[in-house]
């Protein structure tokens, strides 16, 4: 048998890539990289030269059946997303799974990733917390929202520039405006910022300052 490794890969700052996390990749038969030309860049600036082949959400489901056959025949895989850790609202879990479910050794290494971050410098209480990732664009979105409203643990989301206002908007809409905010953006990279307040302060922030980046939005919970 052979290993699956989850590698985490920077969400900005080359830095925070992990000496570890560089020797598994040179050292795997293989690399699964969700997108193979911004990988590639990451792979050359450490001088890692391991072959690599796509894998991501639209073509997982066909693919798995195949990685499995490498890992039952001892090749050690190593699987990337384009920043941050695998399966975090990132191709990653299915092949998890499927690896678990044959009874191969998977490995997931510490690392990167956006939330962790977001949540610590948010103010906002991290002794538990719920991770929700993106909202349902359209089905679900609602009824998703009528029931974070009554959570009382700090709610973590992620959201893109150009859905930022709406979500805001409808936050400030089923939480109420004067809910606590911490909206992080580009973190790890040179424009970096954390924008905390109520929903309706960090809104008209975010109205006059047009999005722009990735964000991590974290909400306090019903008190």
């Amino acid at each position: 048998m052979g290993k699956l490794y989850l590698v985490p890969t920077p969400i900005g700052n080359l830095e925070d890539m992990t000496l570890r996390a560089i020797r598994v990749l040179q050292e795997a038969d293989l690399i699964l990289a969700e997108d193979t030309r911004t990988s590639g860049k990451l792979l050359q600036h450490f001088e890692i030269t391991t072959p690599m082949h796509s894998h991501h959400m639209h073509n997982e489901h066909r693919t798995i059946e195949n990685l499995i056959t490498k890992l039952k025949g001892g090749d050690t895989l190593a699987l990337i997303s384009d920043a941050g850790t695998p399966a975090i609202s990132d191709p990653g879990f299915l092949l998890t799974r499927a690896a678990v479910e044959h009874n191969i050794a998977v490995e997931c290494l510490p690392g990167a990733t956006a939330f962790v971050p977001a949540l610590v410098n948010s103010g906002l209480p991290n002794d538990r917390f719920v991770f929700e990732g993106f909202l349902p664009v359209k089905k679900g979105r609602q009824t998703r929202l009528e029931l974070l409203g009554q959570e009382g643990r700090t709610m973590v989301f992620y959201e893109s520039p150009h859905k930022l206002i709406k979500t805001l908007t409808q936050f400030s809409e089923y939480f109420g405006g004067d809910r606590q905010v911490s909206v992080s953006r580009e973190l790890t990279k040179m424009y970096e910022e954390t924008v905390r307040g109520t929903l309706m302060e960090v809104l008209a922030h975010f109205t006059k300052t047009p999005p722009k980046g990735e964000f991590v939005v974290v909400v306090a919970g019903k008190k």
